[in-house]
């Protein structure tokens, strides 16, 4: 029988890390073998499964990166902005492939994970759910097919616990839009709108950020036209959507070569 592919889950504490420490806690393909959260959380040194809910494995919380991820074959990374880069860094130096699904990174990750892409391979995406990558192809296609005539909009709404906004979703999915006409300049992005805004210029992207209650996200693309309007639309009705994504993108990166990836190529692997 095939050994199962030992993860390394940083934020593991989170809402995200306790859901996906609970999902493979069954699974005989995967298993957490590493857990790590920031130096100084209250709940260092717990066992992250029976925090989970799913009974005690052995795995404790640390907050040692380079030590905690030594010997695991995907790191997942759910943390913060700020560690995204030292995360990428232990995750090469540790041989083990990289999935990072946090949002709002900054320059500094960007580099890092290209760094690291030359040595394991590396998956860096806003939203760990299939629908979405699908959403994300059909709004390229939809704006490359429509054509300038067709204004665009994009509106999102999360629960009143996000942090950040617009969302990275509904930003992958402007540029997704932008690549479907031949790619436009950030400063045809347009954050909302309030007063006296005149005209809605021509080829400008709007993006719109809702907050409240408890939503797991939803996203709307209106595609505006002379005569029609499409609308194409994703709803996430469940956290356990992000966490499947999240383990089904780790079994790809295990097999995967040194390189990026997207979700895309982890539906067109099956």
């Amino acid at each position: 029988m095939t050994a199962p592919i030992r993860l390394g889950l940083v934020g593991a504490l989170g809402r995200m890390g306790l859901e996906i420490a609970r999902a493979a806690a069954g699974r005989v393909d995967l298993r957490v073998a590493a857990a790590i959260e920031r130096a100084d959380h209250p709940e260092l040194g717990v066992d992250l499964a029976s925090r989970a809910g799913a009974g005690p494995t052995g795995v404790i919380v640390g907050a040692d990166l380079s030590r905690g991820l030594a010997g695991v074959n995907v790191v997942v990374d759910l943390s913060h902005p700020s560690a995204a880069a030292a995360v990428a860094d232990a995750a090469a130096a540790a041989g083990a492939g990289l999935l990072c699904g946090t949002t709002g990174l900054p320059d500094a990750a960007t580099a890092a994970f290209e760094r690291a892409a030359a040595a394991v391979p590396v998956l860096v995406t806003p939203n760990l759910s299939p629908g979405v990558a699908v959403l994300v192809e059909l709004v390229r296609r939809a704006a490359a097919a429509l054509g300038p005539e067709y204004d665009i909009e994009i509106v999102e709404m999360h629960h009143r616990r996000k942090v950040d906004a617009p969302s990275g979703t509904a930003l992958m999915l402007a540029g997704s839009a932008s690549s479907g006409r031949g790619r436009i300049a950030p400063s045809e992005m347009c954050f909302g709108r309030s007063g006296r805004t005149g005209e809605r210029p021509s080829g400008q992207i709007g993006i719109h950020a809702v907050r409240g209650g408890s939503v797991f996200g939803d996203h709307r693309v209106i595609l505006a036209g002379p005569h029609e309007r499409l609308e194409i639309a994703h709803v996430a009705e469940s956290r356990a959507l992000f966490v499947e994504g999240a383990l089904r993108g780790a079994l790809f990166l295990s097999r995967a070569r040194p390189g990026r990836y997207t979700m895309a190529d982890v539906l067109e692997a099956k």
